[in-house]
């Protein structure tokens, strides 16, 4: 069975909206004022090394699918060809290589993706997708890139309110300016 693994850059005050600086957010582009070095580089080239597929919301998507498939290397190569599954409530066409959307209900086609795939699949971005998915209980490891910035408002990665949801720290370490940080979800106490 595969392992649902939730990949995101947060602000040490928990903001993960537009790290990238492509959503017109005013804080947008944060994550490139520093630095992650080549321990940050590393850990996102193992985790994609690692995944067999992507799931993704429709924006996250969308601006993956625009911003991909001209760029080539090892890491670009690995992310066009792997397969991409699109959650959406909205009419879309994935015409991104290796891209579909799931038609059914969500708690069902995730669960179904799971057991589809061996190995990892990773959302990235997609912050409505992983808080549903988070409630539901579906996600089996998080792994965030840490960076030293208080952006004091904008999309956090959990929503507010909601039962709590205990995680156990599998490893952390520093990677350049930033610090990298996996959790797993623990027994409730």
């Amino acid at each position: 069975m595969g392992k649902l693994v939730v990949t995101e850059f947060v602000s040490l005050d928990g903001v993960a909206e537009d790290p990238g600086g492509a959503e017109g957010y005013a804080q947008g582009g944060w994550a490139f004022k520093f630095d992650r070095g080549a321990g940050g580089d590393r850990f996102k080239a193992e985790e994609l090394e690692a995944a067999d597929a992507h799931l993704l919301g429709r924006v996250t998507y969308q601006a993956f699918a625009e911003a991909w498939p001209s760029r080539s290397g090892e890491f670009a190569d690995k992310l066009n060809s792997m397969p991409k599954h699109v959650v959406s409530s909205s009419p879309l066409t994935p015409d991104w290589t290796n891209s579909s959307r799931l038609e059914g209900e969500l708690e069902t086609e995730v669960r179904a993706l799971k057991e589809r795939y061996a190995g990892e699949v990773l959302i990235a971005g997609s912050l409505g997708l992983v808080q549903a998915l988070t409630e539901l209980g579906l996600v089996d490891e998080y792994r965030l890139m840490i960076y030293p910035i208080l952006l004091g408002g904008g999309k956090r990665l959990f929503a507010p309110g909601g039962p709590p949801h205990p995680l156990r720290m599998v490893r952390h370490e520093r990677a350049g300016d930033c610090l990298t940080v996996i959790y797993e979800p623990a027994p409730s106490r």
